[in-house]
């Protein structure tokens, strides 16, 4: 599992199937391609190899179900949205990232716990990056 301070950096495709994961809970390949396979387009293939190569990369856990490899996040939800959030409110709003954070759980979109847990990775993240000298997205 990734360390709980170092948030993964995920692409789009990577993310549309942790959000499939994080929904429904461990699936096997034909269950998310089902799901992602709608707004991707992709071929049952593509799906197969990206879920493949989030195991390697230690995002999910991919196991054997009677012949079945069923598959399940290796991070949470926050952990996963806390990388966007920083670059979204960062860039793109330009707004500060607890205004965000107050606004997905206002709608709703977060629950209490998702909301403390993604408070803290950016939190963390902050004092990372002033020990690094970095800036802050």
């Amino acid at each position: 599992m990734p360390d709980r301070n170092s948030l993964p950096d995920l692409s789009k495709a990577e993310h549309d199937i942790l959000n499939a994961l994080w929904r429904s809970g461990a699936q096997s390949v034909r269950e998310v391609h089902d799901q992602v396979s709608q707004t991707t387009g992709w071929a049952y293939t593509t799906t197969k190899t990206v879920m493949d190569r989030m195991a390697a990369k230690g995002l999910l856990e991919r196991r054997d179900a009677h012949g079945v490899f069923v598959y399940k996040p290796l991070i949470s939800r926050p952990q996963g949205l806390a990388k966007m959030v920083r670059f979204f409110t960062g860039r793109v709003l330009e707004m500060d990232q607890t205004s965000v954070v107050a606004m997905l759980q206002g709608a709703g979109a977060l629950s209490a716990e998702e909301v403390e847990e993604l408070t803290a990775l950016m939190q963390d993240e902050d004092e990372k990056a002033d020990d690094t000298g970095e800036t802050k997205q």
